[in-house]
């Protein structure tokens, strides 16, 4: 199936209409257990929506919406949402219903808000024991889906002053069914500039990665 057939299907069957009949995207987070603080930085969601709205053909609902992994209403979201700066603790029926709606098409990107690494780690290998997260090198397509990136993922905040690093998890049929991101922290770009102060080119280049990620999810 081409880009184009893809992306009329993706629209078709899983972003539902606003009341002009209009296909909008709607971008969900998830609220988790363990404490860690899945709710930080607001503003991301709804900037990144704006951005998407206002470069691309891409029409978003401008408001995150916040699921919870214990409810199938995951399913009807292409796009799910995850950060934080400390732990995750998946119940037993949050590891099932997130394989399956990754298995069904879903799609999960993560991104370590810094402390969230060996926790994210840990919860997924509970949901695909007998997968394993796959470093994505600067060829992968995600990097080049609407916007270039020859070197790969972007570092927007220094954390420990590592590369950063794109992992994913793939189904069996080379699907990418989980895109996470570490020691870069691209979400923390989308904030209102007060909350970070990045300065413009910074945010400019996680902008650009979060509508590459979108793009590429709608697209594959």
């Amino acid at each position: 199936m081409n880009i184009i057939k893809m992306f009329l299907f993706v629209f078709i069957l899983l972003i539902p209409l606003n009341l002009s009949g209009e296909m909008e995207l709607t971008i969900a987070r998830v609220q988790y257990d363990g404490g860690g603080d899945w709710y930080n930085d607001t503003s991301v969601i709804p900037n990144l929506c704006n951005e998407i709205s206002s470069r691309t053909l891409i029409k978003t609902v401008p408001e995150q919406a916040i699921v919870s992994l214990k409810n199938n209403s995951i399913l009807n979201y292409p796009l799910l949402y995850m950060t934080g700066h400390g732990n995750i603790s998946f119940s037993e029926e949050e590891i099932v219903n997130l394989r399956n709606y990754l298995e069904k098409g879903g799609f999960l990107y993560i991104d370590d808000d810094y402390g969230l690494d060996k926790y994210i780690r840990r919860e997924l290998a509970k949901v695909f024991p007998e997968k394993e997260l796959q470093e994505l090198p600067a060829t992968f397509p995600l990097f080049d889906s609407y916007y270039t990136f020859s070197n790969g993922l972007p570092k927007i905040h220094e954390h420990d002053g590592k590369r950063p690093q794109a992992f994913g998890i793939f189904d069996d049929y080379g699907r990418l069914m989980v895109l996470y991101t570490y020691e870069t922290n691209i979400s923390d770009g989308w904030a209102s500039q007060e909350v970070h102060k990045d300065p413009s080119h910074i945010r400019e280049q996680a902008f650009k990665m979060g509508i590459n990620i979108v793009y590429y999810v709608l697209t594959h």
